[in-house]
This record gives C-alpha cells, sequence and structure tokens, in this order.
C-alpha cells in the first residue's frame, strides 16, 4: 500500500478551508497535515510539516499566493503546488505559473477532478483547467511560430517520458524555465498537454 499525499490547505477563508478538508476526509489516499490563513503561515507550516502538495488560494494577506511559491522554491521546499482560485486572469495565472507552481485549478473544479488534479501534481506533472489552458495558449500563441532550438531541446526529453524535473536537470534550467518552454510549445502547437504536443511534434516531423 502506496503512502498516502501529504496535503496542505492554504486559503484566507476559514469556510473554503473547510470545504476542502472536507473533500478529501475520510480517503486513505490523502492525509491533510494542516491550514495556512496566509502565504506565510503556508510557508511556515510547509517547512515544518513537509507536504507534498499546497493548495494555494492567490490572493491573501501578508503574503499572496505567487509570493509564496516564491519563497518556497527560494528556501528549496519539494512540495508540488497546486493553485486553486477563483481568478483567471492573465494577470493571475502567468505570474503563478512562472514563480513555479505545478498547476492551476479554478474553484469550481468538481471534487473528483480536484483529487485526480492532486495525485497528477504529487506525480510531479503539471495540470491546468480548461480556461486557464486556453488562455494560456490563447496570451502566448504567435502564428506559424517555429519551435525554437531549446524548445525542442524540452519536447524530445518530454517525448522520453521525462518529468519536469528531470527535464531541468537535464538542461541546467529551473523547472520553472521548464513550464514557460511548455507553455510556449503548447501555443505554438496548437495543444493544451504534453501528450498532444509529443503528438504534433512526431506528426510534423519535429521529433523523431
Amino acid at each position: 500500500m502506496t503512502d498516502p499525499i501529504r496535503l496542505l490547505i492554504a486559503d484566507d477563508h476559514p469556510i473554503v478551508r473547510d470545504g476542502i478538508r472536507g473533500m478529501f476526509a475520510g480517503d486513505p489516499g490523502f492525509d491533510v497535515l494542516g491550514e495556512a490563513g496566509d502565504g506565510a503561515r503556508a510557508v511556515e507550516l510547509a517547512r515544518a510539516l513537509n507536504p507534498d502538495v499546497i493548495l494555494m488560494d492567490l490572493r491573501m494577506p501578508v503574503m499572496d499566493g505567487v509570493a509564496a511559491i516564491k519563497e518556497l522554491a527560494r528556501l528549496g521546499i519539494g512540495a508540488r503546488v497546486l493553485v486553486l482560485t477563483t481568478y483567471d486572469t492573465d494577470r493571475d495565472v502567468l505570474p503563478a505559473i512562472e514563480a513555479g507552481a505545478t498547476g492551476y485549478l479554478l474553484k469550481d473544479t468538481r471534487r473528483e477532478d480536484l483529487v485526480a488534479a492532486v495525485r497528477t501534481a504529487a506525480r510531479g506533472e503539471s495540470v491546468l483547467s480548461p480556461s486557464v489552458a486556453t488562455r494560456l495558449v490563447g496570451q502566448v500563441r504567435t502564428p506559424a511560430d517555429p519551435l525554437s532550438a531549446r524548445e525542442l531541446e524540452v519536447l524530445e526529453l518530454i517525448a522520453q517520458g521525462t518529468t519536469n524535473r528531470e527535464v531541468a536537470a537535464r538542461l541546467f534550467i529551473s523547472e520553472a524555465t521548464v513550464k514557460s518552454h511548455l507553455l510556449h510549445i503548447y501555443a505554438k502547437l496548437g495543444v493544451n498537454d504534453r501528450a498532444a504536443a509529443v503528438a504534433a511534434a512526431f506528426r510534423r516531423g519535429l521529433i523523431g
């Protein structure tokens, strides 16, 4: 039997924290370690409790979600951060992804989709709500824009089944930079995920 995924919930609304906790209560696959009402407290608890995944709101007092994600990265805390918020504007989405968030979901996400997303994030794989993925692709798309040499390197490694962390290590770049490259690859190829990007690249002869 595998160990449960260790969760930390960060949201400034107690009723939201209660609701999220309730979604995972009773599921032996998860262990909710604690709750934080602001980003600073989330960082403090992450250091003390070593969660696998942090469900992070963005707009919180003391320290917002993006600042907390940056601080977690600065401290070398390995927890995956899955943003869970009501906001999907460009000024919210891109900074969170660039700061190092593993995924970005909206609070209207169904329970089964949230549970699946947490499992995906725990594996180190990116997960985006459909509206967020569409927004990101729409923002960075450049028609007929070819992939750069570095983007091709990233795509070739992804095609070999490597994780973002492994790609970062192989290319001596940060995981956040890998995610940024992936977003640009998705935009240029007109796809929304890794598998579709690899398939499109094979069809176009970009990778062999």
